[in-house]
């Protein structure tokens, strides 16, 4: 007879998800034995792994200079990732019925992808565009879960993301250690980064003497 499996799990590409069993009891750390492709964060790992991933108008195309196609690269980036223990969550969520629900998830690549492509669009979107955008993903994250892919409001918040991808091109180096995924490393042919405006040193370029009226006319309205 096959014994019980204590937890109820999910699986796809992205990684998996699990619930149910002991995780039920809300003031309990998950069991080690409740992961199933990452190793632990407290592991064996000594010294971190750092790789550097490309995108493309906002789609991942390379690890490390070699290219990948999307499903694979999502693969390789799960094994990497899973063996530094990156990519774990322990969350109660908001169902679409009303209930909460405790579920526990291993997602490596996902947690990857998306703390380098943030990293790579606060580099090359102005600041008004990276900030709204922010607000756009709430909602579209919040499709997403809800299963809407098809309905109007997604179907237009897509050609607003799409549109903020156009410049999404360049390399983000990441450094994994310990469940951490940190990135360390930042590069692209679009990049609104001057050092000249932005250093303390010799080659600053920006007159100082302009913060003084620009303080005073940003404070007008606040003054009592």
């Amino acid at each position: 007879m096959t014994k019980k499996k204590p937890y109820s799990i999910d699986r796809n590409i992205w990684g998996i998800s699990i619930e149910s069993g002991v995780l039920e009891n809300l003031e309990q750390e998950p069991p080690e034995d409740a992961y199933m492709i990452t190793s632990s964060p407290s592991g064996q790992s000594t010294y971190p792994k750092y790789i550097e991933v490309y995108f493309e108008k906002g789609v991942p195309k390379r690890i490390d200079g070699r290219a990948y196609k999307l499903k694979t690269l999502i693969s390789h980036l799960n094994e990497i990732g899973g063996l530094y223990g990156v990519g774990r969550s322990d969350l109660v969520e908001n169902r679409l019925v009303g209930i909460k629900s405790r579920e526990i998830y291993e997602a490596p690549a996902a947690t990857i992808l998306h703390i380098a492509h943030r990293e790579l669009e606060n580099l090359v979107l102005d600041r008004e565009l990276a900030h709204f955008k922010e607000i756009v993903a709430l909602k579209y994250s919040e499709l997403v879960y809800y299963g809407l892919w098809y309905c109007a409001l997604k179907d237009a918040l897509d050609g607003f993301v799409n549109s903020t991808q156009k410049y999404v091109t360049g390399s983000i180096r990441l450094k994994l250690f310990k469940g951490n995924c940190v990135a360390v490393g930042r590069k692209s042919k679009h990049s609104l980064y001057k050092k000249e405006l932005s250093t303390y040193g010799k080659e600053d370029k920006f007159d100082q003497k302009l913060a003084e009226g620009f303080i005073k006319l940003w404070g007008m309205p606040y003054k009592r």
